[in-house]
């Protein structure tokens, strides 16, 4: 289920796809926690600059893994390069109450009124919202929510549901695959299933 707290902790990381396969292959092989934190670190498995920020991307990198459960890590495993980067979008979205919040508000509203792109207003708007409902995003600075905005739109572009040509953003709502609907609907997730696909 989506974390609780809002957080600006996306500005210090990136959709990271191929380093998460990495890492769910490593668990699908029934490798520990240590074992594959050894590996990503002394390995270098992401191919880090330092070692410190091989530390950090493995940090981000299991937490999204845990929130991926058995039959999540199987299908991710099974399906798909399309369903990969969906699941992979999953693990974030799980990880961050805010960015749910956007895709569920804004990227799903655009999608049931027809307007096929989305702006950088829609963003700012969104943000002005969430100012009035949470403290701690109001006193944000002007530069965290530009990149905020930024990294979303990276996001989507990475798992594929935003195709950005030059400076416009159109949406490009999935296909979910039928076993990765069902496993959300079991999970109590319908809501995250509106979010991704961009339906009412």
């Amino acid at each position: 289920m989506v974390e609780e707290t809002y957080s600006a902790g996306l500005i210090s990381q990136s959709f990271w796809f191929v380093e998460m396969k990495k890492v769910i292959k490593l668990i699908d092989y029934g490798k520990s926690e240590e074992e594959i934190k050894k590996m990503c670190i002394d390995e270098n498995l992401f191919g880090a600059a330092k070692e410190y920020r091989a530390k950090r991307i493995y940090g981000y990198i299991w937490n999204r893994a845990k929130r991926l459960d058995k039959t999540l890590i199987d299908l991710f495993c099974t399906s798909d390069l399309a369903t990969q980067k969906v699941i992979n979008l999953i693990a974030i979205l799980r990880s961050d109450r805010l960015f749910f919040e956007f895709m569920f508000e804004v990227y799903r509203e655009k999608n049931i009124l027809g307007i096929p792109v989305i702006e950088d207003a829609d963003v700012n708007i969104f943000f002005k919202n969430k100012e009035i409902q949470s403290e701690d995003i109001a006193a944000w600075t002007d530069g965290t929510k530009r990149r905020l905005r930024s990294i979303y739109f990276n996001y989507l572009t990475d798992a594929n549901l935003l195709t950005a040509v030059e400076k416009k953003k159109t949406i490009t709502p999935p296909i979910l695959d039928i076993a990765l609907e069902r496993y959300l609907e079991a999970c109590g997730e319908s809501a995250m299933i509106k979010a991704i696909t961009g339906v009412d």
